[in-house]
């Protein structure tokens, strides 16, 4: 299994009313941890697709614990499925040492210059398949 695993600061305003981390900012930290892989990473390796368009189609997530300012927080990533025109990761936010969140994204590659979905391409596959389980 092969997992991209992202280090990911919480700043203070993260936090909610009832002192711990809110629902809506841990799709923030997700968020942090696709750009580094779709975007730094694939980027490192030639892949500059993602960059050029690629869209959130759906968000799934479970909380499993709260997770309080400060915490070391780390995301791990990895690819669950590869279709022709969308992928899917999976994840899982440890704060603390702590498993504190699991979640999948439907992504979807766009262009933006027609505004609609496109095909995966086989570099972006080739890219996505070194990290699927």
């Amino acid at each position: 299994m092969a997992r991209f695993k992202v280090d990911v600061a919480l700043r203070w305003s993260d936090m909610d009313v009832f002192g711990h981390v809110n629902n809506n900012k841990f799709m923030v930290l997700l968020e942090e941890a696709r750009v580094a892989m779709m975007f730094d990473a694939a980027e490192d390796a030639g892949i500059s697709g993602f960059r050029e368009g690629v869209v959130v189609a759906r968000h799934e997530v479970d909380f499993l614990l709260p997770v309080v300012v400060p915490a070391e927080t780390r995301v791990e990533l990895w690819v669950e499925r590869i279709g022709n025109s969308s992928f899917t990761f999976a994840y899982e936010l440890v704060a603390n040492d702590k498993l504190a969140l699991k979640a999948k994204t439907v992504m979807v590659p766009f262009n933006t210059a027609t505004q609609r979905p496109r095909r995966v391409t086989d570099a972006e596959r080739a890219f996505l398949e070194r990290w699927t389980e």
